[in-house]
């Protein structure tokens, strides 16, 4: 153990949620440009996610919202400012991972954009451009995530906003909440909460 209480003998890797943390919410995006107000709801704002992702295809379905529309919508976002250099910096001192529950079809036009760092996340079933289903990688993928990594003697680091991030968080050695609303900071006070990128880069690799 150095004077911090690190354990020299593991090294780490940062686990990081995607939207609100990197990026903008993306089913906040398509409620913005649809006029949709219940594609506003995010994990930020229910914990149990199927059924947020059952209230969403029920709103994709009744409003015939296809992938095409969608996937144009992801193509007009850009990570938050600040994003990019923070991730840039955070990898040359450490492995990052980026645990997300958003989707591989989402995903790729933001992770090229980031410079593709590693995502796990889940999949969409589409049919003839309509998103009819979806299927998670695992349950609970960001928990399991980070024990995997513990159990292969990483020490891990994690840092996330919203209620489905709070599993992932627990199971870190160390953990932070992110420009977190204050209904996760309010109940979830065991966590620090950080705002900046500046800060969350000086308070993560201070325990690297």
């Amino acid at each position: 153990m150095d004077a911090a209480g690190h354990d020299g003998s593991r090294q780490t890797v940062v686990t990081l949620d995607l939207e609100g943390v990197l990026v903008p919410e993306i089913w906040v995006a398509v409620a913005e440009r649809t006029g949709i107000d219940g594609l506003r709801r995010t994990t930020r704002d229910e914990p149990d996610y199927d059924v947020l992702m059952r209230g969403r295809l029920d709103l994709l379905d009744r409003h015939g919202l296809t992938m095409s529309f969608i996937g144009e919508v992801i193509a007009g976002l850009a990570p938050l400012a600040g994003a990019i250099e923070f991730l840039d910096a955070l990898r040359e001192r450490t492995q990052v991972i980026i645990l997300s529950d958003t989707f591989e079809q989402f995903a790729a036009p933001l992770m090229r954009q980031l410079r593709w760092p590693t995502i796990l996340c889940h999949h969409l079933v589409v049919d003839h451009d309509r998103i009819v289903d979806y299927r998670l990688r695992m349950p609970d993928q960001k928990r399991h995530a980070v024990d995997a990594f513990r159990s292969l003697r990483y020490r891990v680091l994690a840092a996330g906003d919203s209620y489905n991030d709070i599993s992932m968080l627990d199971a870190a050695d160390v953990a932070f909440l992110f420009r977190a609303p204050a209904n996760v900071r309010d109940e979830f006070p065991r966590f620090p909460a950080v705002d900046g990128y500046d800060e969350l880069l000086e308070r993560l690799t201070e325990q690297v």
